[in-house]
């Protein structure tokens, strides 16, 4: 079972990489605080709104997201918020890497970018994006029901989900995934960030959900 397709009592993965896999862009300091304490609190607060509703402990992350109306009105805030908080989380982490093996990995990258005009275009249009949040929340490549890519942000912990859009790629912009190294200064993280994007991973999502390799 992956991350994804986990129901209640929802759990916290290991990252796929030790702490530290991922400096000199993300200090092993920052990975222990926003893996252990940030995303832990996430699924401890859903797991608190969800326990005393067990017609909703089947139901996995994605589930709960798209069907949130269907949710007792008292729960659906919390559970929009931590579920939100969970899904994006896990995501980020799962969507990084080590630094290395960057030919392999842009080489995955090239199908996606492609509409956007290539490598470095997407950078500007990510990086705009991202620089755009106000406040704390995501900038997302994602994916349309018509297999259209395209770039939106997201607040707090929101979700393209809600949107009828597939998450391919976050970059989380909240100032806890980067202020330890990085303090105010939200583009050096952004540039950075680029460096340990896991490409085999969001080419992966792509293909699965009907993307083109080609």
């Amino acid at each position: 079972m992956n991350e994804f397709e986990q129901t209640y009592p929802f759990q916290n993965f290991p990252l796929p990489y030790a702490y530290n896999a991922l400096e000199p862009y993300i200090d092993e300091k920052t990975m222990h605080l926003h893996h252990d304490k940030h995303l832990q609190t996430y699924i401890d607060n859903l797991n608190k709104a969800l326990a005393d509703y067990p017609q909703f402990h089947s139901w996995t992350l994605e589930d709960l997201l798209r069907n949130i109306d269907f949710l007792p009105s008292e729960i659906q805030t919390p559970v929009w918020r931590n579920a939100g908080g969970v899904y994006n989380h896990q995501l980020f982490f799962k969507t990084l890497k080590p630094a290395g093996e960057e030919a392999t990995s842009l080489a995955s990258a090239q199908p996606m970018v492609a509409s956007f005009g290539g490598m470095a275009a997407f950078k500007d249009q990510m990086t705009e994006a991202a620089l755009s949040v106000f406040g704390s929340g995501y900038a997302w490549l994602v994916m349309d029901p018509q297999k259209k890519l395209s770039i939106i942000t997201t607040a707090n912990q929101d979700t393209p989900i809600a949107m009828s859009l597939y998450p391919l790629l976050p970059l989380d912009v909240w100032e806890h995934a980067y202020y330890l190294k990085y303090y105010n200064v939200r583009a050096d993280y952004i540039k950075n960030w680029f460096s340990i994007i896991n490409w085999q991973e969001v080419a992966k999502r792509y293909t699965e959900n009907g993307g083109n390799q080609s």
